[in-house]
């Protein structure tokens, strides 16, 4: 039977996908090929190359001996750091100091975002944006005396402040009481970052759909009750990436501060891993042991952020990977 237009539909034809060959995409894109070059050969240069090193932690390295020469021992410096009381010692703290860093950190930078979200005066909210990141930019250094002089005991801000106050009698040496060490250190930390890592969120919160705010509005939502079920709920896949990747920096506790605030009194409470492989591998030259520790950190690491990823993808949540 012939046939009659628009008595049968022709089926549309497959269409075919042709895959463009590696060298020609690459030769397509040189310059962007060439651009990419510098930071290939960074990364190569000082996050690849540097990996040689690791086979130290199985040697009981020597700078007096060739290669070939050194003492191959296995795993004997892991074993030592797994049941080295000094060691574990450090490594609690390190962790401890991590989570307060992380928790307080996460908590007041999404409060800071939401609040300074509220401020409608435009110059006003710039210009609290702009002061609240500018300790960003101040080294751990110049941190560490101004925290150090506000916490003196001879005319230290803070001891002023409380004693003015009625909180405390005398002034109390913070940095030489252990228990208050991690909280300085949080403390620290939340001063200096509070503002820098609250721009990624108030992005977030500019890209949220403002008619969901006009409609929670029309709901008889007040202002809390907007920030709380329409702002929050609308970073919360930025929070859970940053979480995701703020895992990889569990045992990232920080070096300067640490170094530069510690002293003899507080030492059980103060060093961390970093300040472990400084001791060990140039001022005690025990450069193997120093680099088991630092092997020990990134193996950790990279476990709870995949640990962390899979989560995130068994609730059904965002993901990094």
């Amino acid at each position: 039977m012939a046939n009659t237009p628009g008595a049968i539909q022709d089926k549309a034809a497959p269409t075919i996908v042709t895959k463009t060959p590696l060298m020609k995409r690459l030769r397509s894109q040189k310059q962007l090929m060439f651009m990419s070059l510098p930071i290939v050969a960074y990364i190569l240069v000082f996050s690849y190359y540097p990996i040689w090193g690791w086979v130290m932690a199985f040697q009981n390295y020597s700078p007096a001996k060739k290669f070939s020469q050194q003492e191959w021992v296995g795993l004997k410096h892991f074993k030592f750091l797994l049941t080295d009381d000094a060691f574990l010692n450090v490594l609690r703290n390190t962790i401890a100091m991590s989570l307060i860093n992380m928790i307080l950190g996460f908590v007041t930078a999404i409060v800071f975002a939401i609040l300074l979200n509220e401020i409608k005066n435009k110059l006003y909210k710039r210009t609290i944006q702009t002061i609240s990141y500018l300790p960003h930019f101040l080294s751990w250094i110049i941190v560490t005396g101004i925290v150090a002089s506000s916490l003196s005991v001879d005319g230290g801000i803070v001891n002023v402040v409380l004693m003015k106050l009625g909180f405390i009698n005398e002034p109390i040496m913070w940095l030489s009481v252990p228990e208050y060490f991690w909280g300085i250190v949080g403390a620290s930390h939340v001063w200096k970052e509070v503002g820098w890592n609250a721009i990624i969120y108030l992005a977030a919160i500019t890209s949220i759909d403002p008619s969901l705010y006009e409609a929670a509005e029309i709901d008889g939502a007040n202002r809390y009750q907007k920030m709380l079920y329409v702002t929050l709920p609308g970073i919360k896949s930025i929070v859970i990436i940053l979480l995701i990747m703020n895992m990889g920096w569990i045992l990232e506790a920080g070096f300067e501060v640490q170094y530069l605030l510690g002293n003899g009194v507080v030492v059980d409470w103060s060093q961390t891993i970093d300040i472990f492989v400084l001791k060990y591998g140039l001022q005690i030259g025990n450069y193997s042991l120093a680099t088991a520790a630092g092997i020990f950190k990134t193996v950790v690491s990279i476990t709870l952020i995949f640990a962390a990823n899979s989560i995130s993808k068994r609730f059904g949540e965002d993901r990094l990977i």
